[in-house]
């Protein structure tokens, strides 16, 4: 059982590339959350004015939040894509195609003209570039974790995809970064500047992901003839309960951060619980801490297994739904920090470390791509659309609305790990730690 379950995670001791594949697809991942993310940060402070104008703020405030969540809803369509190709072509074309396509519709947002200057013609604008960058970014994440999984060592998988799934954290706090500054510049510059500054970024994304080299495990399943011409097909016809269950791993991480952190944001803002640059100092704080938390938490798989860590994180989740709004309605800036901090380093970046490793674990080799972008990628039609939820639940229950769905989505979380395999348990571990060494260590990365 435990060599069945070790089979097809390519090299023992992983790639001599290793390091560098996980760097470069972490490198990825912070320009496509620079520019995915940074939409909601700005859908929460700007485009609202700026695409819906009219008298009452909270109809400007749902229309800007819809927006942002027509991105989410087009992230699937990307998970198909990215997931069919990455099955038949291989990973790393994926990684540089969705890189290029979110790179030139990011900066595309920082050109449009706004409802004054156009009318209905620019949020109609804004919804079709929207549209891009979900299509984009659910192409991406699928091939970027699988390069860093699939090119990392049998008993660091935890540590190489945490590293990956760490430039999310990077990505928001540049994001927030460059919003900081930008703020000061008034105007639509405020919201126009980071949105044409990450073209920079994805340049260099550009140059890193070409050198990378392709997937190892790819590269076998190809030689062995065992790519299949519908990979879509065969892992929802096989494996559509780990879909399932990987939908609802994902709704707690991603869903409760739209809550804790999108939708909090507007709500700290429109409640005057803390200005705008005390929000975004709040952000960047969480973000910093997120770096070293999503790897960390990341390794710790490595040592327990995977589900323990989604099991406990869940839990303090549907706990802790309640006293974050308490905390934040004291409006001490203090206490905001702290919750916002607290939300995503153990609610969000426990969950992302542990996925990194878990999800690519729960498919077959050939069929993994699509198997894990699936999972990943249909919760987001969920998540993006929660902060447009949470804004009605806020004029129907006040405050404990949203708290309330946040508890919600945390067990979720808990129902789906309580549900899943453990992939990386004690005889997993021993003898992957065998094989160890055992193995020559003239190919370790």
């Amino acid at each position: 059982m435990s060599n069945e379950a070790l089979a097809l995670r390519g090299p023992v001791h992983g790639t001599p590339d290793a390091r560098r594949v996980a760097i470069g697809s972490s490198v990825g991942a912070v320009i496509e959350t620079y520019d995915f993310i940074g939409f909601g940060t700005a859908a929460a402070l700007y485009l609202g004015k700026a695409f819906f104008p009219g008298a009452d703020p909270l109809a400007g405030t749902l229309a800007s939040f819809a927006t942002l969540g027509v991105g989410f809803a087009a992230r699937p369509l990307g998970g198909f894509i990215g997931g069919h190709l990455g099955d038949r072509l291989g990973r790393k074309p994926v990684l540089v195609a969705s890189l290029i396509a979110m790179g030139l519709a990011t900066f595309a947002i920082g050109l449009l003209p706004t409802y004054a200057q156009v009318g209905l013609l620019a949020p109609a604008l804004l919804v079709t570039v929207r549209i891009i960058q979900g299509i984009a970014f659910g192409a991406e994440w699928g091939g970027a974790i699988l390069m860093a999984y699939e090119h990392a060592p049998w008993k660091s998988k935890g540590k190489f995809t945490g590293m990956v799934q760490s430039g999310f954290p990077v990505g928001l706090l540049l994001a927030n970064l460059v919003f900081l500054v930008s703020v000061h510049l008034g105007g639509s510059w405020a919201w126009r500047v980071p949105f044409l500054a990450s073209i920079l970024l994805v340049a260099v994304g550009i140059v890193i992901r070409t050198k990378v080299p392709e997937s190892p495990v790819f590269e076998d399943v190809k030689e062995s003839g065992q790519l299949t011409k519908a990979p879509l097909v065969e892992v929802v016809k096989h494996d559509w309960r780990n879909i399932v269950r990987g939908i609802g791993l994902r709704i707690a991480e991603t869903a409760g951060y739209a809550v804790s952190v999108t939708y909090m944001i507007s709500y700290l803002n429109s409640k005057h619980l803390a200005n705008t640059t005390e929000t975004l100092i709040a952000l960047c704080i969480a973000s910093a801490i997120g770096i070293w938390a999503t790897t960390a938490w990341g390794q710790l798989t490595d040592r327990i297994g995977r589900r323990p860590i989604y099991i406990w994180s869940c839990l303090f989740a549907v706990l802790f739904g309640v006293p974050m709004f308490l905390l934040v309605n004291t409006g001490l800036v203090l206490f905001v920090v702290a919750t916002i901090v607290i939300a995503y380093a153990v609610c969000q970046n426990s969950l992302a470390g542990v996925q990194g490793s878990w999800f690519p674990e729960l498919f077959r080799a050939n069929t993994r791509s699509s198997g894990a972008s699936l999972a990943y990628q249909i919760s987001a039609m969920v998540s993006g659309f929660t902060p447009f939820i949470t804004t009605i639940l806020f004029v129907w229950l006040g405050w404990l609305g949203p708290a309330l769905l946040f508890s919600l989505y945390g067990a979720i979380g808990l129902w789906a790990a309580l549900s899943t395999r453990e992939t990386w348990g004690r005889a997993v571990r021993e003898a992957a730690a065998k094989a160890t060494e055992e193995t020559p260590h003239e190919v370790r990365a």
